[in-house]
């Protein structure tokens, strides 16, 4: 039963995990405590340390905002973010619960009434604007994915295709997130028309700027390693006929996934920083656009909600890495991935 949950930890990301269930069944109790220091108390330490830093340096600072928050200011306006978002979700209970009981009573009243229902137009909070990033950063992210992963293997079969495409890929990719945004910004506007749209407009333009900036890593990644396949590999696939389908998705994939989902690592961390500076040049929502209706609005506050929302994005990057090393290690079986 411990080794099972020893591979569930191992699979999942959880391996500093692993010498506390060692230490519980009896192993080696001086080895463990060991590599239980290693994988928690060193980076508790450092931790501890940058904010033993950051307290004692936040005060020495003063900014046209204040002085600068240390982690204990920081903290408490991540507080008093939440409890805005919670006092905003009761105001938002409280006028549906109103509309609907309006709507009971003129129905009561005259039962063929045509009654109104109208969605709560309330600020958006800073947890809606992190969910809201994210959907976005998914979006574009998926998108980019499905475009890069077949051009890839593409390229990677074919030497001339690479060859074809490999300059167009190297002029595309270093591209700013800030250069492609006004294009994509009016090409949507001219393009993306209707009176009922599936999804904002904001939402297509943050989507679309991500997809652009975060596909080459996976494009380049994918390319190189079905590229770099044994062709013996390949040749035993024609030789015995296999299907050109069954070739890619049973023999180039498998062999290219470990740097296929580098790649898919690499694009998602780009996507996430693309997507914040693109929701602040264009004021689309999310946490982009947080922190800089923060910033104009230079409350006593603004800071402190800077800085968390900072934190956050820091936070969220790490857990979404975490996510592709984990996809990873169960499609590839590979506990070693991404280490």
């Amino acid at each position: 039963m411990s080794n099972r949950i020893i591979h569930y930890m191992e699979m999942s990301g959880f391996n500093w995990l692993v010498p506390v269930v060692r230490l519980i069944r009896g192993e080696n109790r001086r080895e463990q405590a060991r590599d239980l220091f290693n994988q928690v108390g060193l980076p508790l330490i450092a931790i501890a340390l940058f904010l033993l830093v950051w307290a004692a340096a936040a005060s020495k600072v003063d900014t046209s905002l204040g002085t600068l928050p240390g982690p204990v200011q920081v903290w408490e306006q991540g507080g008093n973010l939440y409890d805005d978002h919670q006092r905003e979700r009761a105001r938002e209970a409280a006028f549906l619960e109103r509309q609907e009981q309006r709507n009971a009573e003129r129905l009561a009243e005259d039962p063929d009434a045509e009654v109104r229902w109208r969605s709560y137009a309330g600020a958006p909070t800073f947890v809606d604007q992190v969910f809201t990033s994210l959907k976005t950063v998914f979006a574009g992210f998926i998108l980019a994915s499905l475009i890069a992963i077949p051009i890839g293997v593409a390229c990677g079969l074919s030497k001339n295709l690479y060859g074809a495409i490999s300059p167009l890929v190297q002029i595309l990719k270093p591209v700013s997130p800030l250069a492609w945004l006004p294009i994509v910004t009016l090409v949507v506007s001219a393009v993306y028309v209707s009176d009922d749209p599936m999804f904002s407009r904001s939402f297509v333009t943050s989507a679309i700027t991500v997809t652009l900036c975060s596909l080459w890593p996976t494009l380049i990644n994918t390319a190189v390693a079905v590229g770099s396949i044994d062709r013996d590999w390949i040749n035993v696939g024609r030789v015995i006929r296999l299907p050109l389908s069954k070739q890619i998705f049973k023999i180039a994939i498998p062999a290219a996934l470990p740097m296929i989902f580098t790649g898919l690592r690499i694009s998602l961390g780009i996507g996430w920083m693309v997507l914040i500076a693109a929701e602040m040049l264009a004021q689309n929502p999310g946490l982009g656009k947080f922190i800089w209706d923060e910033f104009q609005n230079g409350s006593s506050n603004s800071l402190g909600r800077i800085m968390f929302a900072v934190l956050v994005i820091g936070f969220i990057g790490f857990l979404l890495d975490w996510l592709m090393v984990t996809l990873q290690k169960w499609l590839s079986h590979d506990k070693q991935a991404g280490q």
